[in-house]
């Protein structure tokens, strides 16, 4: 079946942006000049999805403002004839069709993909999360669309991180994906945060998924595991080990690309840095100013 849905879990209380996320939303803090949830938002449209669900929690109130239109702003910005911000504005709600449903009880993300069942319905569906943004350039989700539409089963992102870091992500076992590239693999196994020491590799799962839908009655009955929660990776492990048949399989895409985390203080910033590096308005005048500031503290 041709993917066409998205799901954008979006109701955590951002805690490590105290006290920023008091009353803002973290999805809603600017990378440069965009809130982080518009480039996720901008990557599903650009890989075809134009059905995209928000998981939101209570305070999220402005998430669904910014993908509206703001007819007194538009006029505003007409009236001054500042077409530039005017395209600007209203970018954001021509996306895509975003719909939102409250997650309720933040009981982990395997609960908020099982909260878009009634949305989703009997098809396969993406899942994107906020803190992994994906350079444009690189078109890691329609990679992981085609294998998913050629191969079935659920697909998930892969990447690698140096060894002592893999315990802060679900880790990943694989084996070679018979006649594929050598950056799609099988997955045979999935670990929630293991201890470094007994990691089955160092393949990481980032937040990029295309899901098979049954992958909701496993989530349905998946008892919480760490933190008390009911865990994603749970579920895709007991997928990883189901016939084709019953919607199982799990199968990675590696990924070599270019990366933002926004997870925590110190990564958000570098995050805004390297995108406004790369930003041709500001590249320039920005790489020369850090360069004078980084000698001026040698």
């Amino acid at each position: 079946m041709t993917i066409r849905k998205a799901v954008i879990p979006a109701a955590g209380l951002g805690t490590r942006f105290l006290p920023a996320t008091k009353s803002t939303p973290k999805e809603m803090l600017p990378i440069v000049d965009k809130p982080a949830i518009q480039y996720v938002v901008e990557e599903a449209a650009r890989a075809g999805l134009a059905d995209v669900l928000m998981i939101t929690g209570r305070s999220k109130r402005s998430l669904d403002d910014h993908f509206d239109a703001v007819p007194e702003l538009e006029s505003i910005l007409e009236a001054k004839g500042d077409e530039y911000r005017l395209a600007q504005v209203r970018r954001s709600t021509e996306l895509a069709n975003v719909h939102f449903v409250r997650q309720g009880q933040p009981k982990g993300l395997g609960h908020a993909v099982l909260c878009a069942r009634h949305h989703v319905g009997d098809e396969p569906f993406a899942v994107l999360l906020g803190d992994d943004l994906i350079d444009e350039r690189d078109p890691l989700l329609t990679e992981m669309i085609e294998l998913q539409e050629r191969v079935g089963g659920s697909v998930v992102a892969l990447l690698e991180v140096e060894p002592e870091q893999v315990g802060a992500y679900g880790c990943a076992e694989i084996a070679p994906l018979a006649g594929d590239v050598e950056d799609h693999v099988r997955v045979t196994g999935l670990v929630e945060k293991p201890d470094p020491a007994r990691a089955p590799s160092n393949l990481a799962v980032i937040g990029r998924y295309v899901l098979h839908p049954a992958v909701f009655d496993i989530l349905e009955t998946t008892e919480p595991g760490r933190a008390g929660e009911i865990q994603l990776t749970d579920a895709l492990a007991t997928l990883a080990g189901l016939p084709a048949e019953q919607g199982g399989g799990v199968h990675g895409v590696i990924f070599r690309g270019r990366r933002y985390d926004t997870g925590d203080r110190l990564d958000y910033l570098k995050a805004v840095v390297q995108i406004a590096c790369e930003r041709p308005d500001l590249g320039p005048d920005l790489r020369d100013w850090l360069v004078e500031y980084v000698d001026s503290w040698q």
